[in-house]
């Protein structure tokens, strides 16, 4: 029986060691996975700045590459003499007509040029539909930029 009592006594050292050992590594692997969420942290951080100094840098260079800008405020009355459910996209349309025909637009391609581009930005688009397909506004203040590439891109005008 004296040893049965001295293997369970060593049984028991031998599983509090065993837990100890447990404990610390447990206690190791919280510290490591600690310091990775402190480091990913970091990481979040620096990849954040990163991206503000990318967007600072492309609105400098947006700012640069403009050749022309130009305001207007483009009456879309036209659009309300149209059935009801036509009107968004007729309005849509007289603002594109009337871009290019104020900016001097060339629709087709001369040569080997590639013809001039119109893009109308989202905040118009969502400005023309805000209200539904029925009722556009009236009329609509917008700015024209003209980059060095010929595209004209069209947002609304500022505080509108």
């Amino acid at each position: 029986m004296e040893e049965t009592a001295k293997a369970s006594e060593k049984a028991k050292k031998e599983g509090k060691e065993a837990e100890e050992t447990e404990e610390v590594v447990e206690k190791e692997e919280i510290e490591e996975a600690e310091e990775a969420e402190e480091g990913a942290e970091e990481e979040i951080a620096e990849v954040e700045e990163e991206k503000e100094v990318e967007k600072e840098e492309k609105k400098e260079l947006e700012e640069e590459e403009i050749v022309e800008e130009r305001f207007y405020t483009i009456p879309l009355s036209k659009a309300w003499i149209y059935p009801r459910k036509k009107r968004a996209p007729k309005a849509m349309r007289i603002i594109k007509s009337f871009v290019m025909k104020h900016m001097k637009i060339r629709t087709e391609a001369e040569g080997e040029e590639e013809a001039e581009r119109l893009v109308v930005s989202n905040e118009v688009n969502e400005k023309i539909w805000g209200r539904g397909i029925e009722k556009p506004p009236r009329k609509i203040r917008v700015r024209a930029v003209k980059d060095k590439e010929g595209v004209i891109t069209v947002h609304l005008a500022e505080g509108d």
